[in-house]
């Protein structure tokens, strides 16, 4: 009878153990970090009910405003997306060097991120998560005017916020790669936009220009400028890493390979210094750097066929029509047809788009060329 139970509990053991070893060992499987992914959630969801019940009890609540059940959920949602992306990135780091390529969609030989990419990735994650529920809570307001929401079920929706934003932060932080992050870029964009818009002070910005949303009299100048230099750095990282996979057959592929991303890394540095330099404070340094944002832009989309062959020409086709546009929307500029407000917007929405692409495009040809190309070192 004792054999039997002590073989039984060996049996049990091996498969705890088979388990655990599962979960936090080197298999990164996507079951494995989908499975992890939802043990982070539920516990930030615990977490999450668990402070949300005793703040909220005995209160009856709005959706949205000061003190309400959206902004708690917003600024409780923008640090659980930090934490939910930290751990993340702990559960990808390697053991070893060797294991880089296997364990980190970011790591190419000799290089990886740096602390201050993750910082920026990082913050994009929690900008996104603050300024969604916020938006979420809003759009609830006025769908469910002058409701009260009692202890009990904000502390649940509130849980709820919590870990979904957990689970879908750790699932991108986990899946890194150049073509994840552009996604998460163009989100991140769009949400700081309108957000500075929203909270503008000045109703009337759009008569001056776009960066009028930066000016230090404006109460949006924060959320616009922070938008401005995290996004820079974003930029920044995925140029060096998406670029890295692109085959090249020779030297001149190589060099032209060297110019293409730093042509990329130059447009995130100028996106960063646009809003470091707010127009108001420093007129000519802002103008010059948004201005030199246009002109390496369209010196990289025109010199894109002979600097990487192996982008698909339709993509090279898709960037000269947007050059194209760009020059008629400031030839419309100068003849007062556009004031420059439309121009910018519409050349911004231009540029980071055909960015976004790029950032797809070289993540598939780098991807599709793999087998072809193991002789060719990735950086270079």
């Amino acid at each position: 009878m004792w054999t039997v139970s002590d073989g039984t509990m060996r049996v049990i053991g091996d498969r705890i153990g088979r388990v655990l070893r599962q979960v936090r060992g080197p298999d990164t499987s996507a079951a494995v970090f989908e499975a992890t992914a939802l043990i982070v959630g539920a516990a930030f969801l615990v977490l999450g009910f668990a402070v949300a019940l005793p703040v909220f009890w005995g209160h009856e609540l709005a959706i949205s405003g000061s003190g309400s059940i959206g902004v708690f959920a917003a600024s409780g949602g923008a640090i659980t997306a930090a934490v939910a992306f930290a751990l993340g990135r702990l559960a990808v780091r390697p053991e070893n060097v060797d294991a880089d390529a296997l364990r980190d969609g970011f790591s190419v030989p000799g290089d990886r991120l740096r602390w201050y990419d993750l910082v920026a990735i990082a913050f994009a994650h929690a900008a996104i998560a603050y300024l969604g529920w916020l938006g979420i809570a809003e759009l609830l307001e006025r769908s469910f005017t002058d409701a009260p929401v009692f202890a009990f079920p904000g502390a649940v929706l509130v849980a709820v916020a919590f870990a979904l934003t957990a689970y879908v932060t750790f699932l991108s932080s986990v899946a890194l790669t150049p073509m994840v992050l552009s996604l998460v870029l163009a989100v991140f964009l769009v949400v700081g936009a309108f957000a500075s818009m929203l909270a503008s002070s000045d109703v009337h910005w759009w008569r001056d220009n776009l960066s009028a949303l930066g000016m230090s009299t404006n109460s949006s100048s924060v959320a616009f400028n922070a938008t401005l230099i995290i996004a820079g750095i974003m930029v920044t990282t995925i140029s060096r890493y998406a670029t890295a996979g692109l085959p090249v057959g020779d030297a001149a592929e190589r060099r032209g390979r060297r110019i293409v991303r730093g042509g990329l890394i130059l447009l995130g540095v100028f996106l960063g210094c646009v809003g470091i330099f707010p127009v108001d404070e420093f007129f000519l340094l802002h103008n010059t750097v948004a201005t030199g944002m246009v002109v390496v832009f369209a010196v990289v989309v025109v010199g894109l066929p002979w600097l990487l062959p192996s982008i698909p020409r339709v993509f090279v086709g898709l960037g000269w029509a947007y050059v194209l546009v760009i020059v008629l929307l400031a030839a419309f500029f100068a003849v007062g047809y556009y004031n420059l407000t439309a121009v910018e917007l519409i050349a911004a929405v231009l540029i980071f788009s055909w960015i976004i692409v790029f950032l797809r495009t070289a993540g598939s040809v780098g991807s599709a060329a793999a087998p072809r190309d193991q002789a060719v070192p990735a950086v270079g």
